[in-house]
């Protein structure tokens, strides 16, 4: 028996388990998806004990395939995620996930304050209604007895922790992830926690990236099909992970991975600040910083433009394969036709949650297939603007390592190269976050395997085509004035009750 460790990525629409060994082998991955609530617009919950059931399965799963249990547990988490518990751990409303905008008019305002700067400077977290901070303002203002009910705030990493060990404790990178936490002190922030109407002791403990527990119940670990001794370790963002797992670490390099949203990172020994771009700053540890920016719009788009455009409802695999069919037939830069990917508002570099999608210059000669590609470019100039903001506020980028679903499209990939310019390689195809979380577990449990683990063999590289470069060059700076022309007429549009 080789012994492994499982890297858990707890995310939005699925939690997912990676099982590797100390010398890098991949023994198996399972995961288990769950929905995502929607009972009134801007709202998005979900139920944390369906999310705990999916951890559960997932290690019931992969025990049972691997065959036996791993001897470390790690974990990945997304972001944002809210939940209002009592003195045991049960939840008091459905979690609030990180595309909830009910708190948008609250976070405007806040953003364009000088108090908003200043938190914005302390936490390194962007003010925005995916930000706990801003969440919690609107729940005491619109559910205050359930705001004055609940014991602790905390995060769907927090649930679980808790369900597995009992205590309430976060992880710097979550913690910071929250508008809550002092990202130089590494405790949470006073003016913050004051803005949100809460105090510090109903926030978990923080604690280090690799901090670890092995102290489970004989219950817990008779359901996990576990040893009680088993090793956990609490992990970090997901973001922070696919830096880690793409092996994103030194000066010059990004991260970019394009998952149902879309994300840009670097690594970084100090926070990155961009006052009108807002880029973030969570922690890896107590020593090193990803910086960079998310976008709403990514793989998301791209299915509502199957669905749409190619009335797919249930989408499958031919599906994709069908529309990078149909783009590969249309130039570079779609003749001109440009679209505006903000169909879900948008994050960074905006910042607007009224913001809508557009297609632009619409002529005779455009067809069903130029729609698509515009489409597909349209969600990674939207990347490239995040690319540029990080880049303007930082080093020269020259390289970036790509993750998620979409490097196995070569089409994808290639537009993406020719966009920015810049060569991008594929480190680790689709579970760069899980990865990164074993990473983090071998660093402080497994230091003599680090090396052999971490070690890659392979990699793909994928260059820019010059003149495809040099045309989409054209087109950029028109893209991001577009935003800026058609705000106004997207924000009255907004309001518009028809």
């Amino acid at each position: 028996m080789k012994p492994y460790i499982l890297g858990i990525d707890i995310g939005t629409g699925s939690t997912k388990a990676v099982a590797l060994t100390l010398t890098g082998e991949a023994l198996g991955v399972v995961q288990n998806h769950y929905p995502i609530n929607n009972p009134e617009p801007g709202y998005s919950e979900q139920d944390p004990l369906l999310i705990w059931h999916a951890f559960v399965k997932c290690m019931q799963d992969i025990t049972a395939r691997v065959g036996y249990a791993p001897v470390t547990v790690s974990f990945s988490s997304a972001m944002h995620s809210i939940i209002l518990v009592d003195e045991t751990g049960t939840p008091l409303l459905p979690m609030i996930t990180w595309a909830d905008a009910r708190s948008e008019d609250i976070a405007q305002e806040l953003r364009h304050s000088v108090q908003g700067a200043e938190i914005y400077r302390i936490t390194g977290t962007p003010i925005h209604a995916m930000s706990p901070l801003c969440k919690l303002i609107w729940l005491r203002t619109n559910k205050p007895e359930l705001f004055i009910q609940a014991a602790q705030f905390i995060s769907i990493k927090e649930f679980i922790w808790f369900k597995l060990f009992g205590s309430f404790e976060i992880d710097y990178s979550i913690a910071s992830a929250t508008g809550l936490f002092d990202i130089l002190k590494l405790d949470w922030s006073v003016e913050a926690c004051k803005l949100a109407g809460i105090s510090a002791a109903k926030l978990s403990i923080p604690r280090n990236t690799t901090y670890h527990r092995n102290n489970l119940n004989p219950d817990t670990a008779a359901l996990l099909n576990i040893s009680q001794q088993t090793h956990f370790v609490i992990g970090a963002s997901d973001g922070c992970c696919a830096n880690l797992g793409s092996h994103t670490t030194g000066p010059g390099i990004a991260a970019l991975t394009i998952g149902t949203s879309g994300a840009v990172r670097i690594t970084s020994p100090k926070p990155v600040y961009n006052f009108d771009g807002m880029t973030f700053n969570y922690l890896v540890n107590q020593d090193t910083f990803v910086c960079g920016g998310a976008v709403n719009n990514g793989g998301i788009a791209i299915n509502w433009l199957l669905q749409n455009f190619l009335q797919k409802e249930k989408l499958t695999p031919a599906d994709y394969d069908e529309l990078f069919a149909t783009i590969d037939t249309i130039p570079a830069a779609s003749d001109g036709l440009i679209f505006l990917p903000y169909l879900y508002g948008e994050r960074a570099p905006l910042w607007d949650t009224q913001t809508s999608g557009g297609f632009l210059n619409i002529k005779p000669a455009h067809t069903r297939a130029h729609f698509l590609r515009a489409a597909l470019e349209g969600v990674c100039f939207a990347l490239y603007d995040v690319l540029k903001t990080v880049e303007d506020a930082s080093v020269n980028i020259t390289q970036v390592n790509i993750s998620g679903g979409f490097v196995s499209s070569a089409t994808w990939t290639q537009i993406l190269a020719d966009i920015t310019g810049k060569r991008l390689v594929v480190l680790q195809p689709e579970d760069a976050s899980a990865v990164g979380a074993i990473y983090l577990a071998a660093q402080v449990l497994h230091p003599e395997s680090y090396d052999q683990l971490t070690h890659v063999d392979n990699q793909t590289v994928i260059e820019p085509n010059a003149q495809n470069h040099e045309r989409y060059s054209k087109l950029f700076p028109i893209f991001k004035k577009l935003y800026r022309d058609l705000m106004d007429s997207m924000h009255r549009l907004h309001e518009l009750d028809i």
